[in-house]
């Protein structure tokens, strides 16, 4: 039987804010596996030696591809050459903006500040107000209403995605935000979770923004040709599919609105390779359970859990799969979800306050 079910409002000024309030849904308590006190100390355990590692490999991949990107300039070596440099600009700032944001990729406060900054100019993302926003997606993931950071709604609207690809949908957000910011405004959906005493910090933040893509804009004209830009600024759009890949396998096609993120995120087994550019993000179950265990732990935590947990994907093709399938079955029923079975040692499902879309899912199966 199909389900017809009217399109809720995912906007975090709208109704279902308030309506996940009345629920229970909000700063709730969420499940955790049980691990040992002991062992979740050694796995929170900080360093900076891993991240000083990778961070020297990126920005040396960087310099090297670039140079034969600057090197390939007119001539269609160019497309390949910088498409690498593309995807190692944007894919490694997305991930890093990610964990440097959780203070957890480097044992120095400053280094985890410094990287943070540059990484969220690299993708485009304001990073104070991407901070608290990202803060929000761990304090209510997923619940509708309440997180700022889902991708896309149910049923799925695809012309968002398939623009993700080319960050053409969230990009022009972005550069828009930074220009309100400059002049000392906010949207009102970002006064919900920025706090007061960091709106300062939000303005001069976008207004070194916009004077850097100014200057890159600027040499583009004296030098009358696109290349500044293709190192600076633009990477963050022909670079990005590599960012929405990873991106719509996290909790896409999975529950909203409960209390479990054994329900509403998904692990995937990744390649060393997709495991450097994306440092462990692949764990994205493990992470959200327990976000303050570094990325260079996170394999470490997957062992831990396992036996409480579904099985993760078996490769990303394997997600995507399902997730596609997923979202074409939510074009015609938004209650759909992907039911993860569960090994006979897990402890049960928390699902928190039941969810209508899934009742009506239930009794469409029945």
């Amino acid at each position: 039987m199909e389900v017809q079910t009217k399109r809720r409002d995912y906007s975090i000024i709208g109704p279902e804010g308030k309506r996940a309030q009345e629920r229970g849904l909000v700063a709730a308590e969420w499940y955790t596996s049980p691990i040992p006190r002991q062992k979740m100390k050694e796995l929170m355990k900080r360093k900076d030696g891993p991240a000083i590692r990778d961070t020297i490999i990126w920005f040396g991949g960087l310099v090297v591809l670039g140079y034969l990107a600057f090197l390939s300039w007119g001539t269609w070596w160019a497309v390949p050459a910088f498409l690498a440099y593309g995807i190692l600009y944007a894919t490694p700032g997305d991930s890093r903006w990610h964990e440097c944001g959780h203070g957890t990729a480097f044992k120095t406060p400053w280094m985890n500040e410094l990287l943070y900054q540059i990484a969220s100019f690299m993708v485009l993302r304001s990073a104070t107000p991407w901070r608290w926003s990202h803060a929000r997606h761990h304090t209510d993931t997923i619940i509708v209403g309440r997180d700022p950071e889902i991708i896309t709604e149910r049923p799925p609207i695809w012309k968002q995605l398939l623009l993700q690809v080319f960050h053409l949908y969230g990009g022009p957000i972005e550069i828009k935000r930074f220009l309100l910011h400059t002049l000392g405004k906010l949207e009102a959906q970002e006064k919900e979770y920025i706090p007061e005493s960091q709106y300062n910090k939000t303005f001069w933040e976008a207004r070194v923004y916009m004077l850097i893509i100014l200057g890159v804009m600027g040499a583009c004209l004296n030098t009358g040709s696109l290349l500044p830009a293709m190192f600076v600024f633009l990477p963050s759009f022909y670079g990005g599919v590599i960012v929405i890949t990873f991106g719509i396998t996290q909790h896409l096609g999975l529950y909203e609105d409960v209390l479990d993120h054994r329900l509403n995120t998904r692990t995937i087994y990744m390649n060393p390779v997709f495991r450097f550019l994306y440092w462990n993000m692949n764990y994205h179950t493990e992470h959200h359970m327990f976000p303050m265990v570094p990325y260079h732990a996170l394999p470490k935590l997957h062992e831990e859990m396992k036996a409480d947990c579904p099985a993760a994907r078996t490769s990303l093709w394997a997600a995507l799969v399902e997730v596609i399938t997923a979202l074409r079955k939510q074009k015609q029923n938004p209650a759909y979800v992907v039911v993860k079975p569960l090994p006979s040692t897990a402890r049960p499902y928390m699902y928190g306050i039941p969810n209508e879309l899934d009742l009506e899912l239930q009794l469409s199966r029945a």
